[in-house]
């Protein structure tokens, strides 16, 4: 019987993972490859990292005219080929895997610079942003569910440690930022 690479792959790694089993006993079933403390000690890891990779649009803008540099967007494709910033590649979040990435960033060295939805004002079609307005009995005040967020965390867990984010609000009505795509 022929091994897939995959049915290799978990055998090697699944005895690391650890999965919540909290279920009842009398269940027969193989729990999923989530694991949500790994994740949550990623998220811890990568916090105090990414505060010092946080860099406003002029910075964003003069990494970007390195030749070792990529701007990532990482929306919907519908949203990305309506307008995106110039020069920008597109890789959706949720087609993020190992070999996607590698794809698309030529190495772990490769200056990988994020934005999203929250960082573009005045254009809410293109780039409407994520936020959980504050529900009265649950929620004091608005959360910011950014795309950027899990897109650091994310690109820093598959070992791309050279990510900086755009920390900066900039309207689209600014000349001093370039869209491109095919609603310009």
């Amino acid at each position: 019987m022929k091994t897939n690479l995959i049915t290799v792959l978990l055998m090697i790694t699944l005895p690391f993972f650890t999965f919540n089993t909290a279920q009842d006993s009398s269940s027969n079933f193989t729990p999923s490859i989530v694991d949500y403390y790994a994740f949550e000690k990623l998220t811890i890891e990568v916090k105090n990292y990414r505060k010092d990779r946080l860099i406003n649009w002029s910075t964003f803008e003069k990494f970007s005219k390195n030749a070792n540099t990529i701007i990532l967007d990482t929306r919907s494709k519908e949203m990305y080929d309506k307008k995106h910033i110039k020069g920008a590649i597109h890789l959706n979040f949720s087609d993020f895997t190992q070999d996607n990435l590698a794809q698309i960033i030529p190495s772990f060295h490769t200056r990988v610079l994020i934005y999203c939805n929250n960082n573009i004002d005045n254009e809410p079609i293109f780039f409407a942003s994520k936020i959980s307005l504050p529900k009265k009995e649950t929620q004091p005040k608005p959360i910011s569910l950014a795309l950027n967020i899990p897109t650091f965390i994310t690109l820093y867990g598959y070992g791309y440690k050279n990510v900086y984010e755009l920390s900066e609000l900039i309207s689209s009505l600014d000349r001093k930022i370039t869209f491109e795509g095919t609603a310009i």
